[in-house]
């Protein structure tokens, strides 16, 4: 047996770069690089091997650990999980850095390899810089912080063991229903440490996605549900948008007269006035979606891994004879609400389901179909009220939202994460493409936003990339400015600046506390409470420090100028957009289960606790 004699790093530096995935004889490289911020725990390991043999695994240096993870969950996400990133970092702070990435990647079930360094396997130096001593457990380091986030997790202690770990990664990473982090720590000797690896091991391999179908019988029996509907109902998720049902979706709602309600991670998979495009779903859904939800006898689930905003808590279906169908890769997303599972992919098995339903003949009544679109009208017109409503001569969050929308390209890309900002997006932005709608929302990551948006213009940089992040998020990890410079990947980064966390101020203020905590402001001497005047901080300014562009906008003419400027621009440019912290915008006859202190001596909380349990009844078990 051919045989090469390589250190553990420039093996999987090596093995790495000969990995390939295909889905419908369409072949992508897997890897297209490794981010890393080196120190003394891979810097002569991987770090060695990156220099030396990775011609084939372009190396990009990050400014922070955790916003790496998030721009490769970002890139996968961007590629319907066919292509990713691998990370790696040194020991200590370094790897703990990427725990909330690797948390955000799995959640959101986004391929990503993580490679954080480790202390000695020999533990002859013990204990070394950043080490943590366990007291009991001498191979406990803090990578295995790691474990819980991962969706597999190993320690290479010796050389030959990346023969066993390496192959299970990557059929962990391109399986669509396990896919998440992909955790492999490396002890730094081991990373140094050379073995006799097989010549086969490093020839090209190519990982087949194959798009699954449920057995018949289970199509035939879901295909009899939609036939015995009387007011069915598509919930689109993430799935759909991976496995590019959007053309099936058209097909599907279209001929039997179904509307299709979005969520986060599904917005889009239908462009915002298809005539069954109903609208969000959920805490955050408008009026359409949310009414037809109520009512309706079955729902769809269409590669949904139905979280408490899509389902309002368990409120949103309310029809005691409502009945659903779960169309997901994950059998255990396919099994939620007591739903008739269909395991597999979202595209061919919506297909399968088309041509048994077509032989059919079945359409939705005339009456429910005038419904729907008399609902669907309604819905517009109160998107155009809410994006249009001025407050006080100031800009709001939601004319924000308008004015980028309209100014974007329906190709283009919107990158949001985590704040207030999600639910009014998912409100109010009209997306056309499917990937035009880039939203963190499983983990809801705050500083997921300017690296997020990097991914996604390393992954199409054809596509404008309109970053919307709130000055909270934004101060919290917008360092990777910084790498779009370095990089030449021009984003447009509009902060929207409501002067802290409003999001949760107000929905602690609807929750009967007053305001206590959550705004940018300087402490109040006399009440040594935060309740001081609000901080004013030059975002603009903080970007022009680092490279970028700053404009301030703080008027609509304004900001449409800034973003006619940015278009012309040639590198990444933030547009500093002051908003009213009071404006809101409105919510759609749904409800989120954030519980309320059951004893208080305030009169308001007392209140907002009967109004809790009131609202708690109409929490539903499906099974």
């Amino acid at each position: 047996m051919t045989t090469f004699k390589l250190t553990t790093a420039q093996a999987i530096v090596r093995f790495l770069s000969a990995q390939y995935t295909e889905r419908d004889g369409i072949e992508h490289k897997m890897f297209r690089g490794i981010f890393g911020i080196f120190g003394h725990g891979n810097v002569t390991g991987l770090g060695q091997a990156l220099e030396e043999m990775g011609q084939e695994l372009p190396y990009y240096r990050p400014q922070n650990e955790q916003a790496m993870v998030h721009t490769s969950a970002a890139y996968a996400k961007m590629k319907n999980r066919l292509e990713m990133f691998a990370c790696t970092s040194s020991v200590g702070p370094g790897a703990t850095n990427m725990v909330t990435g690797a948390a955000t990647a799995t959640v959101n079930r986004l391929p990503v390899l993580l490679l954080p360094g480790d202390t000695f396997a020999s533990r002859l130096p013990h204990p070394v810089l950043q080490q943590l001593e366990h007291p009991l457990m001498r191979e406990t380091t803090v990578n295995d912080a790691f474990r819980p986030v991962s969706r597999f997790w190993d320690r290479i202690t010796r050389p030959e063991q990346i023969l066993d770990s390496l192959p299970e990664a990557m059929r962990i990473l391109t399986d669509q229903a396990e896919t998440g982090a992909v955790t492999i720590c490396l002890p730094e000797d081991v990373q140094t440490e050379a073995y006799d690896y097989p010549e086969n091991f490093f020839e090209k391999r190519v990982h087949r996605i194959v798009r699954t179908v449920p057995p018949e019988s289970q199509i035939v029996a879901a295909a009899q549900m939609i036939r015995d509907s009387k007011r069915p109902l598509i919930v689109s998720g993430g799935g759909a948008v991976y496995s590019e049902a959007s053309g099936v979706l058209d097909k599907f709602t279209s001929t039997f007269g179904i509307p299709l309600s979005e969520t986060q991670a599904g917005k889009g998979i239908l462009p915002w006035n298809h005539e069954w495009n109903v609208g969000p779903i959920g805490s955050n859904g408008g009026l359409a979606a949310n009414r037809l939800a109520r009512d309706a006898d079955l729902v769809v689930c269409v590669g949904t891994r139905l979280q408490d905003f899509t389902t309002a808590s368990k409120t949103a279906f309310q029809n005691p004879e409502v009945r659903f169908i779960g169309i997901n890769v994950a059998p255990m997303d396919a099994h939620k609400l007591g739903a008739l599972p269909l395991v597999g992919d979202a595209r061919n098995t919506l297909e399968a389901l088309y041509g048994a339903l077509i032989g059919w003949e079945f359409s939705t009544s005339e009456d429910y179909r005038h419904e729907v679109a008399n609902l669907k009208k309604i819905w517009d017109a109160a998107v155009d009220e809410e994006r249009s409503r001025t407050v006080n001569g100031r800009l709001t969050e939601a004319n924000v939202i308008k004015i980028v929308n309209e100014f974007s390209r329906p190709q283009d890309v919107v990158v949001c994460a985590a704040g207030g900002l999600p639910g009014d997006l998912l409100k109010l932005w009209r997306a056309c493409d499917p990937k035009g709608y880039h939203l963190e929302y499983g983990y809801s990551c705050m500083g997921y936003e300017i690296a997020g948006g990097l991914g996604v213009k390393m992954a199409d940089p054809s596509r404008e990339v309109y970053v919307m992040v709130g000055d909270g998020s934004y101060l919290m990890l917008h360092t990777e400015i910084v790498t779009s410079l370095q990089e030449g990947y021009k984003l447009t980064i509009v902060v929207v600046d409501n002067s802290g966390f409003q999001c949760i101020r107000g929905l602690q203020m609807s929750s009967g506390s007053p305001s206590f905590g959550n705004e940018l402001r300087y402490r109040d001497k006399n009440t040594n409470r935060l309740e001081g005047p609000y901080m004013q901080i030059d975002f603009a300014k903080n970007a022009e420090s680092l490279g970028a562009v700053g404009i301030f906008a703080d008027n609509a003419a304004d900001l449409r100028s800034a973003l006619e400027r940015a278009s012309k621009a040639d590198r990444t440019v933030v547009i500093h957009v002051p908003v009213d912290p009071d404006a809101k915008v409105s919510s759609f006859e749904s409800w989120w289960d954030v519980p309320v202190a059951e004893v208080s001596s305030e009169e308001s909380v007392i209140r907002a606790r009967k109004e809790y349990e009131s609202a708690r009844e109409k929490q539903r078990f499906y099974y």
